[in-house]
């Protein structure tokens, strides 16, 4: 898989394809027509890649950035920013992929409009529903928005991989160089 999906929810995983948001120069998955296509597929509204063209990917970066104002917005206790709220109920007001039954099982085929339909359609879902738990990635760089289903919503990482792991090893690091028993001892 080219994309990452720990968000939990495809609005989430969609906002996260910028990812770092934190640094200076975040990272851009969307970096191309074909990237998009791609992110559709894995993502899991269409069984193929769809494909894009220059403009409909500056239309999902629009649209990602407005989830995005709107995921912060809900986080902080905010007011939701006019421009991106209209934004994204208009995507949601279109049509959305439809699931066919062929011979061969199910196939859903759709167009770009349709995929980010299908990913504001989700994003009203998630942020209209006040008790769909978001949090931010504890990782220091990482800024992926998940859902916390976990038991107790005790989850910290958007995944363990990379996420969880990288802070757990820093935090077994540092404690064995304060206990002493990081250093290694020669045999003679």
């Amino acid at each position: 898989m080219r994309h990452a999906f720990p968000g939990g929810t495809p609005a989430l995983d969609f906002s996260g394809t910028l990812r770092f948001r934190h640094r200076v120069e975040p990272q851009e998955d969307l970096d191309s027509p074909e990237s998009l296509g791609c992110w559709f597929r894995e993502c899991g509204i269409t069984e193929r890649d769809i494909p894009c063209g220059a403009a409909d990917l500056r239309e999902a970066v629009t649209l990602r950035e407005a989830i995005h104002r709107l995921v912060a917005a809900r986080m902080s206790g905010e007011v939701y920013d006019r421009d991106a709220l209209a934004l994204v109920n208009e995507h949601a007001r279109q049509p959305t992929p439809v699931p066919q039954l062929t011979e061969t099982g199910r196939h859903v085929e759709a167009t770009v409009g349709q995929a980010l339909a299908c990913v504001a359609r989700d994003a009203v879902g998630v942020l209209g529903d006040p008790d769909v738990p978001l949090k931010e990635c504890a990782a220091p760089d990482c800024s992926q928005i998940f859902v916390d289903r976990s038991r107790g919503a005790r989850r910290e990482w958007c995944a363990m991989d990379p996420c969880g792991n990288r802070i757990k090893a820093a935090a077994y690091r540092a404690r064995k160089r304060v206990s002493g028993q990081g250093e290694r001892r020669r045999v003679r």
